[in-house]
């Protein structure tokens, strides 16, 4: 079977109980290079066997949920709309499972909260707010090409430049949150 999912027949995704869960966030609107970052990184996430939490819409959140799916890994998103009021956009059609919040933005604590590890890529205001919701948590936060900020929080934010160096502290921080 090829890693190319077919949306019109029944796939199985197999998932060990209590699975590393990796944050992916980042914006709507991206350049290029940036999503194809997020498509790697999410493929990566997928092929180490963890589950992939985004935000379910366009842009970073897309790129990297599709990453991910192509890859046979298990793709959540927590939406910021609800089955009566859905946005347009979301969830994005890589998504596995869509947790409906209409929470608009205030879904971004959850989004914060609930994975292992967060990887930020690029991203604007929403993304901030997500990695100080993060740090907060005491959530390593894995910073790939975002805006510049300057935290006390030492080992909690990770600046990386490049994705492999963003794969590489993720591999040494599943290390670290698993022992």
């Amino acid at each position: 079977m090829n890693n190319q999912k077919d949306p019109d027949i029944m796939q199985k995704i197999e998932v060990r109980r209590k699975p590393f869960i990796v944050g992916v966030m980042g914006g709507h609107k991206a350049p290029p290079e940036i999503l194809e970052d997020a498509r790697r990184i999410g493929e990566a996430v997928a092929k180490r066997g963890h589950v992939l939490l985004t935000g379910g819409g366009d842009g970073v959140m897309k790129a990297a949920s599709e990453g991910a799916f192509r890859a046979g890994g298990l793709v959540l998103a927590v939406l910021p709309s609800d089955r009566v009021r859905p946005l347009a956009g979301y969830p994005n059609e890589f998504v596995d499972i869509a947790i409906q919040t209409g929470m608009a933005d205030a879904r971004n604590v959850i989004n914060a909260k609930t994975p292992h590890v967060m990887i930020a890529i690029d991203g604007g205001w929403g993304t901030i707010s997500e990695i100080a919701h993060a740090l907060r948590n005491d959530t390593p936060v894995i910073a790939l090409k975002t805006p510049s900020i300057d935290l006390p929080h030492g080992e909690c934010l990770i600046a990386c430049k490049t994705v492999e160096d963003a794969l590489a502290q993720l591999d040494r921080l599943v290390k670290v949150v698993s022992d």
